[in-house]
């Protein structure tokens, strides 16, 4: 087989993406169009030789989809179908190349969802021909959707794998010496991530049992004017992934404790790391990556159950938690960056066959 080539029609980029797209590009050249970087997670990425990326507001459908046909890929993939000029350009490619539509919504039978899933064999099954998921909340989905089990691919969003696996090399060690009594959250300051929940939380078992562990707070958002501050909450702003080492040798447990979160690749990242972790049942990857012998999932994000949720675990020996850490990174790691390639591979495999 001559190199591949493969399109992607991306919303927002992230690193845990273009590690994936840099583990393909070993093999195949990529063309990337994005939506502009969002304010609250400025991420800064590196060049990859074999991916070029473009900015969608830099071009119209002519030029981009001129760009595409000159690239003529071997699959293309569209993150959604909330872009409709990204939808005008797959239509374009239909029939002629696999076209696949990634997704993270959960099946929560709404009448939304039902009128989707109803529409959908009109609409998105005459566009698409493969779905691309995280996970088993959203392959019920794209199963009601139509797509057929064969035409669901699974493990869309996989983390940075070679990234965190170093940094649980260079940090969990460390634990074992000095164990740092420090939970961790990571993510963007908006309601919906249980941050104010969180924060309450942590305050009362302050107050009401004098705890004696630290709560860090990596990320910003819209809420970051109203966030607490309170002895033992460190707000520590947006950190960058190659600076995020620095904090994970001086924490210990992980925390999400999302009202609404599709997947939260953060889950297996700080798996990966060596984390115990508390996560809500909301966030998709905790489906995947908490189990009994590394974390906690809370049915309810109340501060009454995120306070009985932090106290149990915390609880435990020191002994315990850095077993717990270990457990984590053996589940973490379970799904890397391979299994990402592997997927795209075997859909342009079986369409040539």
């Amino acid at each position: 087989m001559s190199r591949l080539k493969v399109a992607f029609l991306y919303s927002e980029i992230a690193g845990y993406f273009l590690a994936n797209v840099k583990e393909l590009a070993k093999e195949a050249d990529v063309l990337i169009f994005r939506w502009p970087i969002a304010s609250e997670a400025p991420f800064q990425f590196e060049e990859i030789e074999g991916v070029e990326v473009l900015d969608r507001s830099q071009f119209d459908h002519i030029s981009m989809l001129e760009k595409l046909q000159d690239f003529n890929p071997h699959a293309i993939v569209c993150s959604g179908w909330m872009d409709k000029g990204y939808l005008k350009l797959v239509k374009s490619f239909k029939r002629k190349i696999p076209t696949v539509v990634s997704l993270d919504n959960h099946w929560r039978g709404d009448l939304k969802q039902r009128i989707a899933a109803t529409v959908s064999p009109f609409t998105l099954k005459r566009i698409f021909t493969h779905a691309w998921v995280p996970g088993s909340p959203q392959k019920k989905y794209a199963e009601k959707l139509g797509f057929p089990q064969d035409r669901i691919l699974e493990n869309f969003y996989v983390a940075d794998v070679p990234l965190f696996e170093q940094a649980f090399e260079n940090s969990f060690h460390k634990k074992t010496d000095a164990f740092p009594k420090r939970i961790l959250y990571v993510g963007r300051y908006v309601e919906h991530k249980g941050i104010f929940e969180l924060w309450e939380a942590y305050k009362e078992l302050k107050e009401e049992t004098g705890f004696d562990w630290e709560l860090w707070c990596i990320g910003t958002g819209d809420q970051w004017d109203n966030r607490m501050q309170f002895d033992g909450i460190k707000h520590h702003g947006f950190v960058q992934a190659n600076e995020m080492e620095h904090y994970l040798d001086q924490t210990s447990v992980y925390i999400l404790p999302s009202k609404f979160e599709p997947w939260g690749v953060t889950i297996q990242e700080f798996a990966i790391c060596g984390f115990p972790i508390i996560a809500s049942t909301n966030v998709g990857a905790a489906t995947k990556y908490v189990k009994a012998e590394n974390g906690l999932v809370v049915n309810e994000v109340t501060k009454e159950s995120l306070k009985k949720a932090i106290l149990q675990l915390t609880s435990k020996s020191e002994q315990t938690l850095l077993e717990m850490g270990q457990n984590s990174h053996n589940i973490g790691v379970s799904v890397n960056n391979s299994v990402w390639v592997e997927n795209i591979k075997s859909v342009i495999k079986a369409w040539k066959n």
